[in-house]
């Protein structure tokens, strides 16, 4: 049976910038959004909150859905990754919680684009795809009969 890894990440708007985190692998300052794997008594929304609090120190809601991407990691490993669009009406500052996390900084979209330390080519399409694609309703993601919601016997 396939089992893809299933993660979850966040394109976080401010005043035409991008808010990236930057941690160190293998030596390198690389750059990502906000993201990480789905726990499992997690929904793929409350996933994405919780990676955006640790790893950045905000506490907000993603408010629409913008993509699922297909994909399989330069070390051959399957990914589902489910991004989410979070808008903020002003640029804040960041407290990452995640050690992992060296800091966060926001930047333009060209900046992304151009990057030649992106953690994945990923990073360089979300962005396309928040320039391009349709927002969606979280609904369209939306759980069912989950047990870990309030009001669910």
């Amino acid at each position: 049976m396939f089992k893809p890894h299933v993660t979850v990440a966040c394109v976080v708007h401010a005043e035409d910038k991008f808010l990236v985190v930057e941690e160190t692998i293998n030596g390198k300052a690389l750059w990502n959004q906000p993201a990480g794997h789905l726990e499992a008594d997690e929904t793929l929304v409350q996933a994405a909150q919780r990676e955006l609090w640790e790893e950045t120190g905000i506490r907000a809601t993603p408010q629409h859905f913008l993509r699922l991407h297909q994909w399989i990691a330069p070390d051959n490993t399957p990914f589902l990754r489910f991004l989410f669009v979070i808008e903020l009406d002003n640029i804040c500052p960041t407290e990452p919680h995640d050690s992992d996390i060296d800091r966060c900084l926001w930047v333009s979209a060209e900046e992304i684009l151009q990057a030649g330390n992106l953690r994945s080519a990923l990073v360089a399409e979300s962005i396309r795809s928040y320039q391009q694609d349709a927002r969606y309703p979280l609904s369209l993601i939306g759980e069912f009969n989950w047990p870990f919601t309030e009001g669910v016997k």
